[in-house]
């Protein structure tokens, strides 16, 4: 079976992890002392799509931003417990440029991952899921009508879609599947569960779910197999430390 092209187009990051120990208190303020031990770095946000879309034996194309956002946390190894995150680099990020230049009909799916740094605008939504076969969505944009009208499914959270709901037609709200975390997500009215696992870092879980669903719909062509084979991927990482990928040998 031909393998599908996938291009990914969204904002990336660089997921910095500083691991320490925190043997004390501060003297002087009500916070551990850390005592950083090792760093770790992953590309995150589009980046992790990516990640997660070649562990499955796809290759991926990506169209992102240059200039570097970093996300860097420090966790506490032993009990991997976040002490804070720090943001840098997202101001800086210029809106994406030449899109009219990109066959998006050369790939079998595009898929979009909307961190809503910058990179991407509502119309250069809209252009893109015009002009290609398939189009999945991921956005923290408020959704409407208009700007996701040709897109074929919106993966959102359950707090992002109420802030959506009460405006959106039944032909998007069909396009839509909820994510409600440890209970799995909602498709058309349909729950479909989760394995019910300890959960050691949600980070990049919705960036795995996408990677994982946008895969197998492209292999099989089906949303609902697709939708539970997206649902073990996450539940898969989110047993991990860190931003991990997917490991297809146990999913």
């Amino acid at each position: 079976m031909k393998k599908p092209k996938i291009l990914v187009v969204g904002d990336s990051c660089i997921d910095v992890y500083v691991y320490g120990k925190c043997p004390r208190m501060c003297p002087d303020a009500p916070v551990p002392v850390m005592i950083p031990q090792e760093t770790i770095t992953y590309s995150g946000m589009a980046g992790n799509v990516v990640r997660n879309i070649e562990a499955l034996d796809i290759k991926a194309d990506i169209l992102t931003n240059t200039e570097q956002i970093y996300k860097t946390r420090y966790v506490d190894f032993k009990t991997n417990h976040m002490f804070v995150r720090i943001d840098t680099g997202e101001e800086h990020i210029a809106r994406v440029k030449d899109l009219e230049k990109i066959n998006f009909k050369a790939f079998d799916a595009v898929v979009i991952s909307d961190y809503c740094k910058g990179f991407l605008e509502e119309d250069d939504i809209t252009y893109i899921a015009k002009n290609s076969y398939l189009t999945f969505l991921d956005t923290k944009k408020i959704i409407n009508n208009v700007f996701v009208n040709n897109v074929n499914f919106i993966k959102i959270n359950e707090g992002e879609f109420v802030k959506c709901r009460g405006h959106i037609s039944q032909k998007t709200l069909d396009k839509i599947i909820i994510t409600i975390g440890g209970q799995g997500c909602i498709y058309k009215g349909e729950i479909f569960p989760v394995q019910k696992v300890d959960v050691k870092d949600n980070t990049g879980a919705g960036d795995t779910f996408l990677a994982g669903l946008a895969v197998k719909f492209c292999q099989t062509g089906d949303i609902k197999k697709s939708i539970e084979y997206a649902n073990k991927c996450a539940t898969y990482v989110v047993q991990k430390r860190g931003t991990t990928i997917i490991n297809p040998n146990e999913i």
